[in-house]
């Protein structure tokens, strides 16, 4: 879009002012008219036909009613009728001036047509109501129809006068309904104010609105111009239009999202050089060949993709996505050791102490046989031990450094860094990966693998992760039994509790989170603490231990706690969230999840797969509160249902939006889409990836004469994200 009137303040457009722009913008980011037609309706409301009552039923939609006013009472309380009109203008009690309407709890009128009655009621609003519905006067009522005491009523439906012409068609057919929160509706700003400034909006910016994709590309593609798409977008002509029009405005946002990010892939494919490493070398092939298990299709799938990457004389940049339990370490290793064959040297970078720890203990058994040195190095190595590390790592004598972001700080030098493999990334700042990509000796970046356990929807992969190559391990190694889920409520609690006697008697151990969604939140601490208490009465020492991790304890006392259940000291560990990530306890079978309806279904995921890690039968227990919400009991009985992360990233992302997701908020989308969802576009995001890839194939910097708009698009502030690609 172009400017002029579309830079005006929102202010000056008629029937705003500056308290309603000050709203409009704290509210829904609406700062300018360019910004009001760029708030898309979530649903339209076809105001084109009017239903008799006797045909409206309870489960409709939204419904037109063309009906005349036959009584109008108002209630107090214990729907005592204080006042009330009638067709014959008599009104019980006193006059109007009398009314003491801060008595009155709600209006109710009796409307009719010909085929019916029906009862429309007011809670807000009532003494303008009460003024308005003159008995014997006709109105249109629009509004969802409602069940109470067995008939069918309307609460808050939109009241309009009967058009001037006496046709019902000068209403419109298709309104659009607009995002809109309780503060603008006690301001004045309903549907009906959205819909008449967006009117105003419109009218005034159609002559500055450009045109944002090249004609070739509306071709191609068979798109409506921008002018017909935004005109119909929010004053459909039909239904046609409508589809018309919501798929040019998905499709260009889905296309510019993919086109800026593939743009930097491009540039940075064709001009970054990687480090070659052609050869498989005999650490790989020692290691491989000692493995006391079969690798699965997927995992061999995965190295010949990262094999491929190494060799190919570019820097990768590669995703790892595996579900809890898949075998990404072995992988990780793996790869490492390619590094190693030729002559280069890796990290393994993780977010927290407990899990770094985890990874360098597991990759030292598969790295025995290799004869490759491999180092830990976290926040609470000892000086001395950090003096030799340092010193191995620059002579090259150290192979691969495992550790927090311990691995960053600038006392740390590489002789020769070929592969950095980051877990869990999106716990890392974009800084501190960028330092890390720093440590090259040669100025050639080094291969960069990152791996998450959090499975994300594809369609969400390919827009957060656009300038990255992805791969999934989506098979589980053979011999993993499966988590049984179950479903308990409050009172379920002393059965839970026998059940976990019986398995801490057969030599199991058992995790117990609570829910702590903000780190502050004194309610959710109160629980844990409660929750400790009634866990150490009812498993009471001896003969039982219990454990307790928070992030608010210190250091020490969490890796104390958290090290007594690992070793198996203590038969309970009671935590918050902070064991989400990656703890490896084999001997822990029974993992209870309290107040699981708090939690998001990836969280959920996440948390189950802690157990299972051993040869024994696991549980996860979701235990929930009394009040759960529709959506709540849905995720939970989809844990129930399945285990394949996968499945749950897609639904959940259904759920709740992308924002959302586990991980998502800290990286954020590089572009916040207006009318394009990643949940319910895949289609559109796949046709738009593909084709922005088309484009880039032809002109690669986006430099041609026919590509001067998408040029000029791409310069706009919401595209211009700092290019970390190479390091995340």
């Amino acid at each position: 879009m172009a400017h002029g009137a579309l830079d005006n303040e929102i202010q000056f457009l008629p029937g705003v002012g500056p308290k309603r722009a000050k709203l409009l913008a704290e509210e829904l980011q609406v700062a300018t008219f360019g910004d009001l037609l760029r708030l898309y309706p979530f649903r339209y409301v076809d105001r084109s036909s009017v239903q008799n009552i006797s045909d409206v039923v309870s489960d409709s939609a939204y419904v037109q009613i063309l009906a005349k006013v036959v009584r109008v009472s108002l209630l107090g309380q214990h729907s005592q009728p204080l006042y009330v009109k009638e067709m014959t203008a008599t009104i019980e009690g006193r006059d109007d001036g009398q009314i003491k309407f801060n008595t009155v709890k709600r209006l109710s009128a009796i409307v009719a047509d010909a085929s019916g009655e029906m009862e429309i009621v007011f809670f807000k609003g009532i003494k303008y109501m009460w003024n308005r519905l003159i008995p014997g006067a006709n109105f249109i009522f629009f509004g969802k129809p409602t069940v109470f005491n067995g008939r069918v009523n309307m609460v808050h439906p939109e009241v309009d006068n009967l058009p001037q012409s006496g046709t019902l068609g000068t209403t419109g057919t298709l309104t659009g309904v607009y995002p809109g929160t309780e503060k603008l509706k006690n301001a004045g700003v309903t549907n009906k104010v959205m819909n008449r400034l967006m009117g105003l909006a419109l009218e005034r910016c159609l002559g500055d609105i450009r045109e944002t994709l090249p004609d070739y590309i509306l071709k191609e593609k068979g798109l409506v111009p921008l002018r017909f798409a935004l005109r119909n977008i929010h004053f459909p002509s039909d239904a046609t239009a409508l589809a018309k029009a919501t798929y040019r405005l998905k499709f260009e946002e889905l296309f510019f999202l993919q086109l800026s990010l593939l743009k930097q892939k491009y540039v940075r494919s064709r001009s970054e050089v990687g480090l070659m490493m052609p050869k498989v070398g005999e650490a790989f092939n020692a290691c491989y060949n000692a493995l006391p298990f079969d690798l699965t299709g997927a995992q061999k799938r995965v190295i010949k993709e990262i094999r491929s990457d190494m060799m190919s004389g570019h820097q990768m940049n590669r995703l790892l996505q595996g579900d809890v339990g898949s075998g990404k370490t072995m992988v990780a290793v793996l790869s490492c050791l390619i590094a190693i064959g030729n002559g280069y040297q890796a990290c393994i970078m993780a977010p927290t102490e407990v899990l770094a720890q985890q990874h360098y203990h597991n990759i030292s058994k598969y790295l025995a046989p290799t004869g490759v040195s491999c180092a830990l190095l976290t926040g609470s190595t000892k000086a001395s031990e950090r003096r030799t590390i340092h010193s191995s790592l620059q002579d090259g004598s150290l192979g691969i450094i495992v550790g927090t972001h311990a691995l960053i700080e600038d006392t740390v030098i590489f002789k020769n860094l070929g592969l950095a493999v980051i877990d869990e990334q999106h716990r890392f700042g974009v800084e501190q990966r960028s330092r890390l990509w720093r440590k090259t000796a040669s100025g050639i970046p080094p291969h960069v693998l990152v791996m998450t356990a959090t499975p994300i929807p594809r369609t969400l992969a390919m827009t957060l992760y656009g300038d990255l190559d992805v791969s999934v391990i989506d098979e589980m190694p053979p011999g993993r039994k499966p988590i049984q889920t179950v479903l308990l409520a409050e009172r379920d609690r002393g059965r839970l509790h026998n059940f976990m006697k019986k398995q801490i008697a057969s030599g199991r151990q058992v995790f117990v989170v609570y829910p702590l969604i903000f780190e502050s939140e004194k309610l959710d601490y109160q629980n844990l603490e409660k929750g400790y208490e009634d866990i150490v009465a009812a498993f009471p020492f001896p003969p039982y231990k219990v454990a307790i991790v928070h992030g608010q304890q210190a250091n020490d006392v969490k890796n104390f706690n958290m090290d007594a259940f690992v070793a198996g000291r203590a038969h309970i560990l009671v935590s918050t969230t902070v064991i989400e990530v990656g703890v490896d306890v084999p001997n822990a079978s029974v993992m209870v999840i309290e107040s699981a309806e708090r939690f998001g279904l990836s969280q959920l995921h996440q948390l189950r797969g802690r157990v299972g890690r051993g040869s024994e039968k696991s549980y996860c227990v979701l235990m929930h509160g009394q009040k759960v919400s529709k959506e709540s009991q849905k995720r939970l009985e989809m844990m129930v249902a399945t285990e394949n992360g996968f499945e749950l990233a897609e639904e959940d992302m259904k759920m709740r939006g992308p924002g959302d997701l586990e991980g998502t908020q800290q990286s954020g989308l590089p572009i916040s889409l207006n009318i394009a969802s990643l949940a319910k576009d895949g289609r559109i995001l796949t046709d738009a990836r593909n084709y922005a890839t088309h484009v880039l194939d032809a002109d690669p910097v986006i430099e041609k004469p026919e590509n001067k708009i998408l040029a000029e698009e791409l310069r706009k502030d919401k595209y211009q994200r700092q290019d970390f690609s190479k390091i995340s």
